[in-house]
């Protein structure tokens, strides 16, 4: 589906909650070292519950080790400094979604040297930025409601009952 690049993610619970998004959308999460936190901490696998299982997880030492890995890969750098929104990406399968850690998101170098690709989404006021699993999951679902919700179980569990 999509690639999840967490760049030097700090906090356990929201990196947890993007695995959990990533388990429910088919994405393949990617984290980007130093990692504020242990891989086995409990917040960490208590925030992504019991969908670790479902979740493929690399590692790498710098952001230029996923771009040596993917050299033909198509990149999207989510910043509240860019000046396109998310929603006017025309995305596809296999796209990465990169995004910084949560006290300074992406380093500006990397912003300016891939500026034609960054996004940001949108929001009311003086607001700095949303949270990290939140943008995730905002940025994560606008590209699958894009390309037609490939390989989601779109009918509903109700049953008669209400149940």
């Amino acid at each position: 589906m999509f690639n999840i690049v967490l760049v030097e993610p700090e906090i356990p619970q929201n990196t947890g909650n993007i695995a959990r998004t990533c388990a429910a959308t088919g994405c393949r999460l990617h984290l980007v070292r130093p990692l504020g936190f242990e891989v086995s901490d409990k917040y960490l696998k208590r925030a992504g519950l019991d969908y670790w299982h479902f979740v493929d997880i690399a590692y790498y030492d710098g952001i230029e080790e996923v771009f040596a890995a993917y050299p033909q890969a198509r990149f999207y750098f989510f910043s509240t400094k860019a000046a396109r929104t998310h929603s006017d990406v025309r995305y596809r399968e296999g796209d990465f979604l990169v995004f910084g850690k949560e006290t300074a998101g992406l380093p500006e170098p990397l912003l300016a040297e891939h500026y034609g690709q960054c996004v940001r989404i949108p929001m009311r006021g003086d607001i700095r930025s949303l949270n990290l699993a939140n943008s995730v999951a905002v940025a994560v679902y606008e590209a699958w409601r894009q390309c037609g919700y490939a390989d989601a179980r779109l009918e509903g569990r109700l049953r008669g009952d209400g149940r």
